[in-house]
């Protein structure tokens, strides 16, 4: 895994990748990741435990939780 990506709503775009990520725990037990795109926009994105635990590990993200 290189990087996390998700959708940006302010510039509709695809795919668009994070910076500054900390992956958080829902209340219902499943994974969220926030951050920062290169546009400087907040985001977040729904991820599975397997992925968020991958991106933890590789030291793309921060464990918030």
């Amino acid at each position: 895994m290189t990087q996390l990506t998700a959708y940006d709503l302010k510039r509709k775009e695809k795919d668009v990748p994070f910076t500054e990520v900390t992956i958080e725990k829902t209340k219902r037990g499943g994974y969220i990741a926030k951050g920062i795109n290169i546009h400087g926009n907040k985001m977040s994105g729904i991820l599975s435990e397997a992925k968020a635990l991958e991106a933890i590990a590789a030291g793309i993200a921060k464990q918030g939780f």
